[in-house]
């Protein structure tokens, strides 16, 4: 790691901080220059263990950046992953106060309710199948705490600043028809998203990593050497199969999953 525990600390601070006001910070990555996964993962530990402290609650998790299309982008070769707290979850058709967000964006998604405890290391999809209650249609909500292109330099965000920032998490909203993990090919459910009406994203789940389930073995078996496991009853977003859209205060964002329901929200 090259940051001192001061460094990881004081970043997180600078996280909370920028959620609390709306005002975003400049990148991690240009004020430390050496930042590495591992400190940006530790950023995140240190945001949401202060987040905990201020009465939050853990949720679940959320993986993203599944696609290759991403990851090329951000010149990686694996997805990263975030923490959902209590907080993050709206309603079904529900409204989400724009007021509290800097800049949403939003992506659709199934997400994993998890049955038994998932551990690593060495979990495979079939294992991820097995320890899944139920699946279901979700959109996540996106923010970013992090300047996206800096003033003076014009470098744009890193994927330490992404992972720091919890992986851009703000919000998830769940509905739909709940899946049993077994009784559909989730590589097949597919979404239309439509903007205020506009169709304006489609996706098939297959573009998670060809099986969203294996992005929840990946899950498992990268957090089990800090100890970690996904637990029963907790939420796992496996990542979007959309690209991310734009909205504003004003906007709904509908995601119709055809036989599986749909699931949407209004920006108030």
């Amino acid at each position: 790691m090259a940051l001192s525990p001061d460094d990881i600390r004081a970043a997180a601070g600078r996280l909370d901080q920028a959620e609390k006001t709306r005002k975003q910070i400049r990148q991690l990555s240009l004020q430390y220059p050496g930042i590495t996964l591992e400190d940006a993962y530790a950023i995140q530990k240190a945001w949401v263990e202060m987040k905990v402290a201020q009465g939050r609650v853990v949720k679940g998790h959320k993986i993203g950046l599944t696609s290759k299309a991403m990851q090329s982008a951000l010149n990686i070769d694996e997805p990263d992953s975030g923490i959902l707290l209590d907080d993050m979850f709206f309603a079904d058709g529900g409204l989400v106060p724009s007021d509290r967000f800097i800049a949403t964006r939003v992506e659709a998604e199934l997400a994993f309710v998890m049955k038994h405890r998932l551990a690593g290391p060495d979990c495979t999809l079939f294992d991820a199948l097995n320890a899944t209650d139920f699946v279901v249609p979700a959109l996540e909500i996106l923010d970013t705490r992090v300047e996206r292109v800096d003033p003076e330099t014009k470098a744009t965000r890193k994927i330490f600043d992404t992972i720091a920032d919890n992986a851009a998490n703000a919000g998830i909203v769940l509905g739909g028809r709940a899946i049993r993990p077994l009784d559909a090919d989730l590589r097949w459910i597919g979404t239309l998203c439509f903007r205020n009406g506009q169709l304006e994203e489609t996706g098939l789940a297959a573009g998670v990593l060809n099986h969203p389930a294996t992005a929840v073995a990946w899950l498992a078996n990268k957090i089990a050497p800090n100890g970690l496991a996904l637990e029963a009853g907790q939420v796992v977003l496996a990542g979007s199969f959309i690209r991310p859209i734009e909205t504003r205060k004003g906007d709904t964002i509908q995601a119709d999953y055809g036989p599986y329901g749909s699931v949407s929200c209004y920006f108030a």
